[in-house]
């Protein structure tokens, strides 16, 4: 038995996350400030900004058990089997030290041929890790990358105290549902977090599934967010949800990093542009998921466009790169601390050969651990553009 002592979870014991609301059950960490969200009437991207990738509890301890009651909401998809649960990363001074899931949750199911969801609503659950060591240490949980997820309470067996600041940099990064997480394994293993563990640096992720469409809100928050190294990815929702024209790209773009640099005038920024994607490599968007497989649990994702409609101007990723590398090439002269790195540097022609994206669109596991350790070394190796902590 435990003699357990309760602590409020407060802004001060989590790390990665832009605000924190306060809810009927607990809070409700987010990665866009309340002005963006109230800029906001899309459901997708009020989804994804919801699901904590990156955001972790931090506090230091001398408990050999913890436990932490939340509320997950899950998704699942009409006509595919259960989705696993969103897993919960433990990390003590710096090393892995358990995994676990909460059950229960809210649920939500999407139909995906239909465009429609609904919402059941359900009962907040559980997750302990115990058994660690009496020494004073610091704790993080990672919290799910892929489920929304109301923090209602924190217990453990001794005192919890705010962990002193990481002395490390901070590295803010902006993508697409492939920074978010899409298919990796757990919170700590999407590529923007291997990359921040083998970098040293304190990671905020703003990948946005499906929302990384350079929106003003989002640059704005980027702008107001201190960091010391940042990095935007850009182009596969451009082209995936067909949103703009080659005319509109260019000023889209300098209009994002003009607003970053209005907060970060300094501040190393890295432009990153699409990995491989075979279906848009050429051929415009929009694609669209194929579900007549999804009773078998395979989902791909096909594209609607033509390649003849380039010649309207619509976008591909070979179009968006050519585009990003002229920007950044052109603004570099004036701003010596703005790079540009090609996507196909973290996936390309090879590493689609060796290990294709399983649905089209989205890398598997071992992908993202890959472009992770690739990353870090193009970014924070002593070369890098980050240069070593």
């Amino acid at each position: 038995m435990h003699d357990w002592i309760t602590t409020p979870v407060t802004a001060d014991l989590l790390r990665g996350a832009l605000d924190v609301e306060h809810t009927e059950h607990g809070v409700l960490p987010h990665r866009l400030p309340a002005r963006a969200r109230a800029q906001n009437t899309d459901g997708q991207l009020a989804m994804a900004e919801s699901q904590p990738s990156g955001v972790r509890l931090v506090f230091r301890t001398r408990a050999t058990a913890v436990e932490l009651d939340a509320l997950p909401t899950k998704r699942t998809y009409v006509g595919a089997p259960p989705r696993p649960d969103g897993v919960y990363d433990l990390v003590v001074d710096g090393r892995p030290a358990g995994q676990g899931s909460v059950l229960g949750g809210n649920v939500i199911t999407i139909d995906m041929a239909e465009g429609t969801s609904e919402l059941r609503s359900g009962p907040h659950g559980t997750i302990r890790f115990d058994g660690l060591s009496g020494e004073v240490k610091d704790v993080e949980i990672w919290l799910p990358h892929n489920e929304t997820t109301e923090l209602i309470a924190l217990r453990t067996d001794a005192p919890v105290g705010t962990a002193p600041p990481a002395d490390r940099r901070v590295w803010l990064h902006h993508g697409s549902s492939i920074s978010h997480g899409s298919d990796a394994a757990s919170p700590r293993n999407t590529w923007p977090a291997v990359a921040a563990t083998l970098g040293r640096v304190e990671l905020i992720n703003l990948g946005l599934a499906g929302s990384a469409l350079l929106d003003p809100f989002t640059a704005r928050a980027v702008r107001d967010t201190p960091a010391d190294l940042i990095s935007v990815k850009i182009g596969i929702n451009i082209v995936n949800h067909d949103v703009m024209r080659l005319r509109a790209f260019g000023p889209a773009v300098h209009g994002f990093l003009d607003t970053i640099r209005e907060g970060h005038p300094d501040t190393p920024l890295l432009v990153v542009s699409p990995i491989l994607c075979p279906i848009h490599e050429d051929t415009p968007g929009p694609s669209f998921p194929d579900v007549s497989e999804l009773g078998e649990g395979r989902l791909r994702f096909r594209t609607l466009g033509d390649t003849a409609e380039r010649a309207t101007g619509k976008l591909t990723l070979q179009v968006i790169r050519e585009e990003l590398a002229r920007i950044v090439k052109q603004r570099a002269a004036e701003d010596p601390n703005l790079h540009y790195l090609d996507g196909r540097e973290l996936y390309g022609e090879n590493d689609s050969a060796e290990l294709p994206l399983p649905d089209d669109l989205h890398p598997d596991a071992a992908t993202h651990r890959r472009m992770g350790e690739r990353f870090a070394a193009v970014a924070f190796g002593a070369d890098g553009v980050f240069g070593s902590d």
